[in-house]
């Protein structure tokens, strides 16, 4: 099973998988990884991050580029082993993210975004969004980058929403306005609700 966590920047989600990652919540072996990589293709993505002047399309394809070596690398290796892969962040947040930095550059950003990487991508089985208020989300990220604006996580936060209306299923909401403690409780719930086949 591959799962993601996904949400705007400050949202938790990477509080989550850590937590995860350190709990007996998993009962079996998994894989935890997250994007972007600790690769080369990953630094080039921080790079950009830290450049308020990068060309949007050349950093699709830096995501995009980035995404494709960790599913040849880290992703589908542990998933033929039998691994649970757990990844912080993946496809959705290429495609929530970036179609907002294409937005004006390109028509309909969404649907070219997941149409460049329809071909060959790995689509997740279960993906845990963490639903937060882009206000809360760049306070708690303190506008680290260029995508941790109030404005732009609210672009942001309504793609993903998009994005849960075209796959309901796939989809766990978590309230991620609630107290940490709150959120962490119903991640662990809605983990052991798709490891054992239950809807969450």
């Amino acid at each position: 099973m591959l799962l993601t966590l996904e949400g705007i920047d400050g949202s938790g989600k990477t509080t989550a998988w850590r937590h995860l990652r350190e709990s007996d919540v998993v009962d079996r072996p998994a894989t935890f990884t997250r994007e972007p990589t600790d690769s080369w293709y990953g630094e080039a993505v921080g790079r950009s991050l830290g450049d308020a002047d990068a060309d949007p399309l050349a950093e699709l394809f830096l995501y995009t580029a980035d995404h494709a070596a960790h599913l040849s690398r880290t992703v589908r290796p542990a998933l033929d082993a039998g691994d649970l892969v757990i990844s912080d962040r993946y496809s959705d947040s290429r495609y929530a993210y970036q179609s907002v930095s294409l937005d004006g550059v390109i028509d309909r950003p969404l649907e070219f975004v997941r149409s460049v990487h329809e071909p060959w991508t790995r689509k997740p089985d279960a993906t845990i969004y963490f639903d937060a208020d882009p206000e809360e989300g760049a306070k708690r990220s303190a506008g680290a980058n260029k995508f941790e604006r109030v404005e732009f996580l609210a672009d942001v936060r309504a793609e993903y929403e998009r994005l849960l209306d075209v796959e309901p299923d796939r989809f766990v909401r978590i309230d991620a306005t609630r107290a940490p403690e709150d959120v962490l409780g119903a991640v662990e719930t809605a983990v052991e609700h798709l490891l054992a086949g239950r809807e969450p």
